[in-house]
């Protein structure tokens, strides 16, 4: 059982190209997957162990964090190759299709996934993706990235974290911020480094196939938080829903509501999956 659990999880790694994914099963029914990027499975558990009541619900820290290491750290992880990722892990379950619940990179992932596999799932809920090409100052949003990771980069942690909140356009608490900039621990340290390098342009920089997504098997639900209005992926996950002709739908919280307060966002959840 994993620590973060309180329901019996059977954990298992799966070698993908270039990577080794560290994923986790619970539960019995129609399959779920939660998925972030750059958060990982353990962001997922109470969310997970609500669902696992009449859900078989399948997590996984994506290629380059925590427990799934890949063999090239100098090389970007993509939203193409993490959705190639969960078409794997799919198909080594044999459970599918799939509902689908991305979440801030994990959204663009699944997104992806709808793209390249739509077989695989049957809803795709797209969480506060951020996709910053579809607005209108994305240029001045690219130029913001290319910013914090060279702050990143460059040693500036704290400056780093500054101007990705403040692009984002949100708020933390003194002290959360304090804790997420101050002394972390290897592997925290070494999965921000990843996520700055690695991970966030190309993330942000990914574009929809707004034609493909509307005809493609998979129902595509936009999630924003209720908490979230005029934050950065609030405006990105509006554009997203105008493109694709549909009413975006609210959830609990705000961009990690899933984890500010699990129980509510699984209620709501539940009804969007029953609403396909």
């Amino acid at each position: 059982m994993n620590a973060a659990s309180t329901v019996p999880v059977t954990a298992a790694t799966l070698e993908v190209p270039g990577a080794r994914l560290y994923h986790e099963v619970r539960g019995q029914g129609p399959l779920v997957v939660l998925v972030g990027a750059p958060m990982d499975a353990r962001s997922f558990a109470p969310l997970a162990d609500l669902l696992a009541t009449d859900h078989t619900v399948l997590t996984t820290d994506p290629r380059g964090i925590n427990r799934s290491p890949v063999d090239d750290r100098d090389r970007d992880s993509t939203p193409e190759m993490r959705a190639d990722d969960l078409s794997r892990l799919l198909s080594r379950l044999g459970r599918g299709p799939a509902a689908v619940l991305g979440s801030s990179g994990g959204a663009v992932s699944a997104l992806a996934l709808a793209q390249t596999h739509p077989e695989q799932a049957h809803t795709v809920i797209a969480h506060e993706p951020p996709l910053d090409e579809l607005l209108d100052d994305r240029q001045e949003l690219r130029e913001r990235t290319e910013d914090m990771i060279a702050a990143y980069l460059s040693g500036d942690v704290r400056g780093a974290w500054t101007k990705f909140l403040a692009t984002a356009n949100i708020q933390l608490p003194d002290e959360v911020f304090e804790a997420m900039v101050g002394e972390r621990d290897a592997q925290t340290a070494a999965d921000e480094h990843f996520q700055f390098a690695h991970m966030l342009r190309a993330t942000t920089r990914w574009q929809p196939d707004v034609a493909v997504l509307r005809s493609a098997p998979p129902r595509i639900v936009v999630g924003i938080g209720e908490d979230s209005s005029g934050q950065l992926c609030d405006r990105t996950s509006r554009a997203l829903a105008a493109a694709l002709g549909i009413a975006p739908t609210m959830f609990p919280g705000g961009h990690i509501g899933f984890v500010e307060d699990p129980e509510r966002f699984a209620t709501r959840l539940r009804v969007a999956l029953r609403e396909g």
